[in-house]
């Protein structure tokens, strides 16, 4: 007989993922929603209509400009993919070979990044798109980026090929991909948030560039799977388990439906 695997309880780094996921989802509905019934009913763009909610357009401005600047400091609270550039966690493992297999790939998903959003760019620029469509398009990347983290990622699987989040090369791009869209959004709020979140990337890429031995498992220990505090492949295996077992049972409902 067969012993089942006790489950992994979640990890603190992972229920503040499922958090983000959870707020940031509710954000993107809200102003979705907000959207399409104010150029239905109002006509009113929705990025003017923010300016009238101050509190609202505070609130959300400073949770993210709060996570951000948390992001320039050590935190147990953050994945370690986030981590690795800090002095505090590199551990030595010994061996003096630098090895990040996924390091050329980041310039393909760089220039891969910026013609997609320069597309949708040029539509706002034409005037096709709206200022409200390329805050929806920042809002739904925030939603994107924990999918990718908590479920799954495509730069993982098709480009980077890294074993997981925290072994990522562009780990800390996140913010900077995510408010890519409020570049042609011109309020100073927008900008104000790209600007943050440009400045967190050069600051990843300069340690990176200064410390490349903190990027990589095969010199960096904190990096290895046995010293991983965030869990989330196990989770994500566990989900996968739980999928499969409901594929299975749909599948075999269905056999016994057609017999009957």
């Amino acid at each position: 007989m067969k012993t089942q695997e006790k489950k992994q309880k979640l990890s603190i780094v992972s229920m503040m993922h499922y958090v983000r996921l959870l707020y940031r989802t509710v954000l993107f509905i809200w102003l979705a929603v907000d959207y399409i019934l104010n150029h239905i009913c109002r006509k009113e763009p929705i990025d003017g209509w923010l300016e009238q909610q101050p509190v609202i357009l505070i609130v959300t401005w400073t949770v993210f400009v709060i996570e951000m600047i948390l992001r320039f400091f050590p935190s147990r609270f953050e994945s370690p993919g986030c981590q690795k550039q800090f002095a505090r966690n590199y551990a030595k493992s010994g061996k003096t070979e630098i090895v990040i297999p996924d390091n050329h790939a980041t310039v393909l998903v760089a220039l891969l990044w910026i013609v997609f959003n320069g597309i949708f760019g040029a539509l706002n620029m034409l005037g096709i798109l709206d200022d409200g469509v390329m805050i929806l398009l920042s809002s739904a990347y925030s939603v994107c980026d924990m999918i990718c983290i908590l479920f799954f990622c495509p730069f993982q699987t098709w480009f980077m090929k890294n074993k997981c989040c925290s072994a990522c090369r562009i780990y800390n791009w996140d913010y900077a991909m995510m408010f890519t869209p409020l570049f042609f959004v011109r309020r100073s709020y927008s900008w104000s948030l790209l600007a943050l979140s440009v400045a967190l990337l050069i600051r990843w890429e300069i340690t990176c560039f200064r410390h490349p031995e903190r990027f990589s498992e095969n010199t960096n220990d904190y990096l290895r799977c046995a010293n991983c505090t965030e869990k989330l492949c196990t989770h994500k295996k566990q989900l996968m388990s739980l999928w499969q077992e409901a594929e299975a049972y749909t599948q075999e409902r269905i056999r016994r439906l057609k017999r009957e």
